[in-house]
């Protein structure tokens, strides 16, 4: 059988908040049920494949989104690979650019973003720095909550064609309107990094199991879920409710 691609993408641009380990708990949630999977690194400059069955984007400063922006229009292969049928998972400023536009600097320019996700991204009214909570709903109609730490000063604003990928309990999210990312046929984007599938493994499978088309066997990690546990209850007695 042919190994699982899984591509990240401008690591040096949209990767300075550990956002490599999405990449990595991906390959290792898929070889420890024994399906092979490879990790295919591009940095600016390489050619990014078309063969993936699942991409990477991760969070950066404002040249490094305008740089990476630059680089994936010309290059053109991550939209054949979407075309195709591959999935995209952006986090934070990478869930900014497959947006419509999204704004930088002191004066809010508007950068044209990919087009890939039917959103918008403007200066918000605050920063949103710390931990965040949400729900999303598993393709069952179960709930699974999603853990992780935002921070960024962008407020994201969803168009009809995008549905919210999350709900937030607790944090900022989008933009306060309680909805955090957003998801658009095989698009999928979320701010919380750090990286986020290390902290929410439903969420790792979800995307796994989209982009193999089928459903994947459990994996128990008493450990991990222990983890979650402890984590989920200190954010939600610490009282950050905004």
């Amino acid at each position: 059988m042919t190994p699982v691609e899984i591509v990240l993408v401008y690591q040096s641009l949209l990767g300075i908040y550990g956002d490599r380990g999405n990449a990595l708990v991906l390959r290792q949630r898929l070889l420890r049920r024994g399906i092979d999977a490879t990790l295919t690194v591009v940095e600016p400059g390489d050619e990014v494949p078309s063969t993936g069955s699942l991409y990477l984007l991760g969070g950066g400063e404002d040249a490094a989104q305008i740089s990476a922006v630059r680089e994936l229009k010309a290059d053109g292969h991550l939209f054949d690979a979407l075309d195709r049928g591959a999935v995209l998972f952006a986090v934070c400023a990478g869930y900014q650019i497959v947006g419509r536009t999204f704004t930088v600097g002191d004066h809010d320019e508007v950068i044209d973003g990919l087009g890939l996700l039917d959103v918008t991204t403007r200066r918000g009214s605050e920063r949103a720095v710390g931990e965040v909570l949400s729900s999303w709903t598993r393709p069952d109609g179960t709930e699974s909550l999603v853990t992780g730490f935002e921070n960024h000063g962008g407020f994201t604003y969803l168009g009809p064609d995008a549905a919210p990928l999350a709900r937030v309990e607790i944090g900022i999210g989008n933009c306060g309107d309680g909805t955090d990312g957003a998801v658009q046929g095989n698009v999928l984007g979320i701010y919380p990094h750090g990286p986020i599938l290390a902290r929410n493994p439903d969420l790792a499978d979800h995307l796994l199991e989209r982009a193999l088309g089928h459903e994947l066997d459990p994996l128990p990690m008493p450990e991990l879920d222990e983890l979650r546990r402890q984590r989920i209850e200190a954010v939600r007695k610490s009282g950050l409710r905004r």
